[in-house]
């Protein structure tokens, strides 16, 4: 997995702090900025989380290069509705010869590593075999409906791929570009970045909380799973290692 923090709303903290400025004090829009110094827009934010007023933080967004994940993440990442994506199309894009993303359960147990590999496999000579059969098909359809060889090629192959990838695993490597207002990410790093989460989608959570951090340290700076802000919300289905939980993030936190 690779994530990378593409762009975001330069002085994220500070543009956050004017806006809650604009709501509870009589400065117009020429002196916002004035006088928030780091202190005072510290103080700003943390006002905001002791009143729950999230509507100021909206107005900053980060941007993410993400690859090296599965399309069963990108399944559980495309409900977090709030945000923007671009996907690598799979099709316009071939995926003869896949990466793939292996699960670590998986790839302890030799057994079970060597049934799945066996299964991408057999996977990638289906997907093989029926983008053969459909391009020919396609090919000689658009020729004869006068398409020169080199144009009914080209425009074969799009239409091959467009059927040939539903025989595509879950595990089939994908590319993300995301992006999503700071509200969105306090949502999102609260389920993903939370033990219940499913281990690759935490992965990431836990990636992009850190890389946020170094951006924008104050507004994130309580960012994460329930249980580093308070109690767990998960009920009777907490993990029960809120300490270990919180001992983590702090830790992560004092490595930026």
């Amino acid at each position: 997995m690779k994530v990378e923090l593409l762009a975001y709303t330069p002085d994220a903290d500070k543009i956050v702090a004017a806006a809650a400025k604009l709501c509870y004090a009589k400065s117009d829009i020429d002196t916002l900025l004035d006088g928030l110094t780091p202190e005072k827009t510290e103080n700003f934010l943390d006002m905001l989380t002791s009143l729950g007023h999230q509507s100021p933080v909206e107005h900053a967004s980060f941007t993410f290069g993400i690859e090296g994940v599965s399309r069963a993440l990108l399944a559980q990442l495309t409900r977090h509705r709030i945000a923007s994506f671009s996907v690598q199309s799979q099709r316009y894009v071939s995926k003869c010869n896949f990466e793939y993303i292996t699960p670590p359960e998986i790839e302890a147990i030799p057994e079970a590593k060597a049934e799945f590999i066996a299964a991408m496999e057999e996977d990638a000579k289906h997907y093989q075999k029926l983008q053969e059969i459909l391009k020919n098909s396609h090919k000689s359809r658009l020729i004869s409906e006068g398409k020169s060889e080199k144009e009914a090629d080209k425009a074969a192959e799009k239409a091959a791929n467009e059927d040939a990838r539903f025989v595509l695993p879950n595990a089939c490597d994908t590319r993300i570009i995301m992006t999503m207002n700071v509200r969105s990410l306090y949502n999102f790093f609260t389920l993903r970045c939370c033990n219940r989460a499913q281990w690759e989608i935490r992965e990431l959570a836990t990636q992009m909380l850190m890389l946020v951090r170094q951006a924008a340290p104050i507004l994130f700076k309580n960012a994460g799973p329930s249980c580093v802000r308070g109690k767990c919300t998960e009920g009777a289905m907490t993990c029960g290692k809120m300490i270990e939980v919180r001992e983590k993030f702090s830790k992560k936190a004092n490595e930026i």
